[in-house]
């Protein structure tokens, strides 16, 4: 900023001299007789120029090492803040998150960009010009002084309305985002509740909020009109009329006049019209988003002492009146449900499409936090356990495979980098991955980013052998063998549940039910929890869950 100040100054030259060189031009060369002198002082003008295109063209580098790592740093920053509030478990903050990373950082580096460009430009040639104003002639000075300063001072008067309309206006927005990515994660609710209407209207009176709110700020904008007529206008019209007075009493020269106009034309009107045009919009926004940026950072600052965490000394899972909706107004998927998963129980969870499963995978391992009720693991609440112990506690493999960029014995021991090739190799026969990795070509065969020609169901079967090599006590699996046929499913549930420790199978095939210890009905209104055998005598859902797989 320093150096972009220091070319800043070289720049503004021309608006600084040209008024007084003309003037010297017209007086004591052209009026005087003096032609060649008149041209010499032009010349000097030529010259002020060219100084000023060095110092226009120094500043650019200086711009972009002003601007981009501003941009990266509050990139890092809100992405730091947004992250922290959903640990933190705070409401509605994904989409404003995406609104600030996407809108507002994006919108400060442009804004930032066109304001070091040409605001400083401008503005700088306007004092600039108001300075050389003032030493070509004081009284002249003077009098554009005065319409200028009440013009400055009307506009400041308005300005602080102005940045709170507009405040408002970038408020609106992150309540569209937080309003449409509530709905968005929830629109299974939404549809299975015939809600569409309502999600529609949520939305809708976010966006015609802010359409209010831009519509005052505009009306906030009409100020710009007297403050131009007071500063840019009046100045102009002021000189022209008192110009023959003026130099008819000798208080001024005729070069004196023409430098006079040459300043308000070209250096301090085109300064006083950016600052109102562009200071009301360009840097009230500026000002705004970047103050409103710092709240995010600043109010997610976590440097505070962090309470001592706990470790579970069991693996007894337990679900207490847990309650948990994707959006405060949307009907909760898990309602009051209580459940209780002992340390080596082998459990499926099943029920139809939209009945909470993979919600209750979720609440089940800490990533999600209910609105009411809790989860504890060995008697201790989720979130009062340590993170890294939680994590190496409770193995989540989802429905998408996720196989990295690397060798085959990368990916395999990923939750367990120093396990033995007998514990591989034991993994990869308890999966049925043999004929995979023949193919690729042993342990060391490297996957491409993207998994390569690996299909859907070699992948499933690689994530399903590291969750079986990994040290978790607790595995739960959330629709992760839905690329797999009914053979190699049946192989691999009997494998993990093998392995000491819990297993929960968020199913989509009953035969998953079937082989389970017990089995969870999730139907969205009354739970039931019992074995295979007591459901079909129990649930005609269920039985007709169960007719539906077999036929």
């Amino acid at each position: 900023m320093r150096r972009l100040a220091a070319w800043s100054v070289l720049e503004s030259l021309p608006a600084f001299a040209s008024g007084f060189l003309l003037a010297q031009a017209i007086d004591r060369g052209f009026l005087a007789g003096e032609p060649l002198v008149g041209l010499w002082w032009l010349a000097a003008l030529a010259a002020v120029y060219a100084l000023g295109a060095v110092g226009t063209r120094q500043i650019y580098p200086w711009l972009a090492a002003t601007v981009e790592p501003l941009r990266d740093s509050l990139v890092a920053d809100v992405a730091a803040a947004a992250l922290n509030r959903m640990a933190d478990q705070a409401g509605g903050t994904a989409g404003a998150g995406v609104s600030q990373l996407t809108e507002q950082v994006e919108a400060v580096r442009a804004l930032l960009g066109t304001a070091l460009r040409n605001v400083r430009q401008l503005l700088a040639a306007g004092l600039a010009a108001l300075l050389g104003l003032t030493l070509l002639s004081p009284l002249l000075g003077l009098v554009i002084f005065l319409p200028v300063a009440l013009a400055l001072t009307l506009f400041a008067a308005f300005l602080g309305v102005q940045v709170r309309r507009y405040r408002a206006v970038v408020r609106h927005a992150e309540r569209i985002g937080e309003s449409a990515t509530a709905i968005v994660q929830g629109v299974r609710d939404v549809v299975a509740c015939a809600a569409e209407d309502r999600a529609a209207r949520t939305v809708a009176e976010a966006i015609d909020a802010q359409a209010e709110a831009l519509r005052s700020f505009a009306r906030s904008r009409l100020v710009r009109l007297p403050v131009l007529a007071l500063g840019v206008h009046l100045p102009l019209l002021v000189l022209l009329a008192l110009a023959p007075y003026l130099t008819e009493h000798g208080q001024l020269t005729a070069g004196q006049v023409a430098g006079g106009i040459s300043y308000l034309i070209t250096g301090l009107q085109p300064g006083i019209i950016l600052l109102v045009d562009a200071g009301g919009t360009l840097l009230l926004s500026l000002a705004v988003i970047l103050g409103r940026l710092a709240e995010i950072c600043t109010g997610s600052d976590r440097t505070s002492p962090a309470t001592p965490k706990s470790v579970a000394t069991s693996y007894d899972i337990e679900a207490d009146h847990v309650t948990f909706a994707y959006a405060p107004e949307a009907e909760p998927v898990l309602a009051d449900l209580s459940l209780h998963i002992p340390e080596g129980t082998h459990l499926a969870v099943v029920g139809p499409s939209g009945t909470g499963k993979s919600t209750l995978a979720n609440v089940l391992t800490g990533l999600v936090q209910p609105q009411r009720g809790g989860v504890t693991l060995g008697k201790v609440p989720l979130p009062g356990l340590d993170t890294a112990h939680l994590r190496s506690a409770i193995t989540l493999i989802p429905q998408e495979s996720y196989v990295f960029a690397g060798t085959l014995h990368e990916n395999l021991t990923y939750l367990r980098p120093h396990a033995t090739t007998a514990q591989v190799d034991e993994a990869v026969d308890a999966m049925g991955l043999t004929p995979t990795m023949s193919r690729l070509g042993g342990y060391d065969a490297d996957i491409p980013p993207g998994g390569g020609t690996l299909s859907h169901g070699e992948r499933q079967l690689i994530t399903l052998a590291r969750a079986y090599l990994s040290a978790a006590p607790v595995i739960i699996l959330d629709e992760a063998t839905s690329h797999l046929h009914p053979a190699a499913e049946a192989r691999a549930e009997q494998a993990l549940a093998g392995r000491e420790g819990t297993l929960i199978v968020i199913a989509h095939r009953i035969s998953s039910a079937q082989r389970a210890h017990q089995v969870l009905l999730l139907d969205g209104s009354s739970p039931l929890l019992g074995t295979h055998h007591t459901l079909l005598d129990l649930s005609p859902l269920y039985a007709e869950l169960v007719g539906h797989w077999q036929r």
